[in-house]
């Protein structure tokens, strides 16, 4: 019998801010619901959160050790399908390496691990294990980012020679951690975050967004990473030179201290006929510059598109599709391909297009050669 894909959260309880938008993204179209959840390390929290949440107390965990252990028990018309991991980094290895283990599916947020050690044996896993793993970048969900890809793939805007992505904000441009929010303590702290701070939280969002759409991957680099806010024990601010595996160059520069920025990614991708930019805080549009003819505005939902756009398209056209949506974009794919594998089937391809644990793998390489780079005296690291 048909049935919606059911889904356990690991973290996200009371306070948590990410928690609350995978339980909306999830939601969005229909195929997911949420059964269970350890929400907190707190036991009495997690309760109380799966309260909030309107989840049977039975089905509310005090760990995510007991959560799988207890799911795995139950009939397989009753137990959870998969697990959802949206805690700190240094809390994600522990969960799906027991999820996979335990047969069970899995989505995490990123960056992948807290260590490459930890991204290596996860990999090994999941092959191991068949089973799927997605990772919430979840920027390449927008139809215009998935417009920007089939152009670049079909040749379009011709051999890629430059790509320029930026990911400024400005939300700790003061020593934030120091009043104990939430949300900036744990991003600043070496125990939780791993080595990196700023490259590590949105410098991975910006390399996965430029091997996305151009389909190429990072070959060398050249970091100067700085911490700017005098007490932070991590990076705040960094700027990288890209060279991709065709021979095109890149720069990438992401920054936490941009006093003014909210959340403004952007890429800039030029071919030898024409280049295409994108912004996820105006993301319904990309532009494309023609070397000989005028630019095109391209819109989501208006006129002829590439179906992997049109397919991640829900609303009519002049309706804004957001961030909830692109993070949707990655749950719908997933959902489709685990009720494929429960049915034997391979899915179709439409679906197979999300971020793997081979993309969180290469996010945690990349962390780990900017730092390096930031730190030699060499100009250039192999990635």
């Amino acid at each position: 019998m048909a049935r919606k894909i059911r889904m356990g959260m690991i973290g996200g309880g009371r306070g948590a801010f990410i928690g609350g938008v995978h339980r909306m993204a999830s939601a969005i179209d229909g195929e997911i619901e949420l059964v269970c959840g350890a929400f907190s390390s707190n036991p009495e929290k997690s309760k109380l959160s799966g309260e909030d949440l309107y989840l049977p107390a039975d089905r509310v965990y005090g760990s995510y050790a007991e959560m799988i252990e207890k799911e795995k028990q139950l009939p397989d018309g009753e137990r959870m399908d998969f697990v959802s991991i949206v805690t700190p980094n240094h809390v994600h290895f522990g969960p799906a390496k027991m999820a996979l283990e335990n047969g069970f599916h899995v989505v995490c947020d990123k960056p992948l691990c807290f260590d490459m050690q930890e991204a290596e044996e996860l990999a090994k896993l999941v092959k191991e294990s068949g089973l799927i793993f997605a990772l919430t970048h979840n920027y390449t969900g927008y139809p215009m980012v998935k417009q920007a890809k089939a152009m670049v793939s079909n040749g379009d805007i011709g051999k890629i020679r430059k790509v320029v992505v930026e990911y400024p904000q400005g939300w700790l441009s003061t020593f934030l951690e120091s009043t104990n929010q939430k949300q900036a303590a744990w991003r600043t702290d070496p125990s939780k975050s791993g080595i990196a701070g700023a490259m590590g939280d949105i410098g991975t969002h910006a390399e996965n967004l430029a091997e996305y759409i151009t389909g190429l991957k990072i070959k060398q680099l050249c970091a100067d990473i700085s911490t700017i806010v005098e007490g932070r024990q991590l990076d705040d601010d960094g700027n990288v030179l890209l060279r991709f595996e065709n021979g095109a160059r890149g720069v990438l520069h992401a920054s936490q201290i941009s006093a003014g920025e909210e959340n403004n990614l952007n890429i800039r991708v030029y071919g030898e006929k024409a280049g295409l930019q994108w912004f996820q805080m105006e993301p319904n549009t990309l532009y494309v510059k023609w070397l000989e003819k005028p630019m095109e505005v391209l819109r989501t939902g208006v006129g002829e598109l590439y179906p992997s756009a049109q397919s991640h398209t829900r609303l009519p056209s002049g309706h804004p599709e957001g961030y909830l949506e692109a993070f949707a974009s990655i749950y719908r794919n997933f959902a489709h391909c685990v009720r494929a594998f429960q049915a034997g089937k391979e899915p179709e391809a439409v679906y197979q297009d999300f971020p793997t644990v081979e993309d969180g793998v290469r996010g945690m390489n990349f962390i780990y050669k900017v730092i390096e780079s930031g730190k030699s005296s060499e100009k250039w690291i192999d990635v």
